[in-house]
């Protein structure tokens, strides 16, 4: 049982992943492309012997693509609509190697064999600093020793003396169309009320909860990428 103190990620969430009409059309908004990152995957080792967990993992978009590897995949997520989509598009694709856990990074518990990789896309920044410490600790105890864990989110690559401007141009890339894409009052709402880090910040965490980062990559200074290998112990 976890303590008094500890928190309920649900409530982090955002209150339009708990929506059944958002998640409904949540694809079409996030417009993503899995087939990047299953490549990276893949040549690392991803395959029919692999197990994979997919933390976060929204409508399962990764998910899907990665099961069809032959990997085995565990798509874990707190919402429980998303849960659902994933289960019901793993069905009509008759994937038997997909497993759905409605869970978050503080609740999901690994038993038996460990993973081989961890994957997850803009989930951690829903936590707090304190949180994704140990969400990643957690992270970091359900992988095997040299298993990958490979991070896509939005953390802000940018010194405080430039925040304003960075900030400015990250948002400059809204949309109109909020049903396909982010608006600037979306983008706003996030930086307010959401908790991206900066990069100088997620770096040392990932090191200090086992990690070692293999390579980043920033796309506009928010759209960060790390790869990473649990150290060997």
């Amino acid at each position: 049982m976890n303590p008094s103190w500890w928190l309920q990620e649900e409530e982090f969430a955002g209150e339009e992943h708990l929506d059944e009409n958002y998640v409904a059309a949540y694809d079409a908004k996030a417009e993503v492309d899995p087939a990047e990152d299953v490549e990276s995957l893949v040549s690392l080792g991803l395959g029919s012997s692999s197990l994979l967990v997919d933390l976060g993992a929204g409508t399962g978009v990764l998910t899907l693509a990665a099961a069809a590897t032959g990997a085995d995949v565990i798509a874990v997520d707190v919402s429980s609509p998303m849960a659902s989509a994933i289960r019901r598009r793993a069905t009509e694709k008759r994937l038997g190697n997909v497993a759905v856990v409605q869970a978050g990074f503080l609740s999901y518990q690994r038993e038996g064999r460990p993973a081989d990789f961890v994957y997850t896309r803009n989930a951690l920044h829903q936590l707090p600093d304190f949180w994704k410490v140990i969400a990643l600790t957690r992270v970091s105890r359900i992988l095997k020793p040299g298993g990958h864990l490979l991070v896509r989110d939005l953390v802000f690559d940018m010194e405080p003396n430039d925040v304003e401007v960075g900030i400015d141009e990250w948002m400059s890339g809204a949309v109109e169309d909020q049903a396909r894409g982010f608006t600037s009052q979306e983008l706003a709402d996030h930086v307010r009320k959401e908790f991206s880090t900066y990069s100088w910040l997620l770096w040392p965490m990932l090191e200090r909860c086992g990690f070692e980062i293999l390579d980043t990559g920033f796309r506009r200074a928010a759209y960060g990428t790390y790869l990473c290998r649990r150290k060997f112990e």
